[in-house]
């Protein structure tokens, strides 16, 4: 009983995509900064505030990959383990 799990891989367009959204996403919070009425100062805050809210979620995505890519190995070393002992097990062999 071996299954073997598929590797998702993501299609270029879909990587694209993201990075597209991703590069929207900065530019619209940059330019609705720059057009607020407000001070130097409070601009400069709020750029700061977005660049470390994005350095945040980051940070947060690569853990939660690191996580799931962690137990996956796992997942996959005590298989390998159960089906030795599986393959290595006899129930007609005499006992000695």
């Amino acid at each position: 009983m071996n299954e073997t799990p598929v590797k998702q891989r993501n299609s270029a367009a879909y990587y694209g995509q993201a990075v597209a959204s991703f590069a929207i996403a900065i530019c619209a919070v940059a330019v609705g900064i720059y057009h607020l009425q407000v001070d130097g100062w409070v601009r400069a805050f709020l750029g700061i505030a977005v660049l470390y809210l994005t350095t945040s979620a980051f940070t947060l995505a690569k853990v939660v990959r690191d996580r799931q890519e962690l137990t996956q190995i796992v997942t996959r070393v005590d298989q390998a383990r159960m089906e030795k002992i599986m393959a290595d097990y006899d129930p007609f062999q005499p006992k000695v």
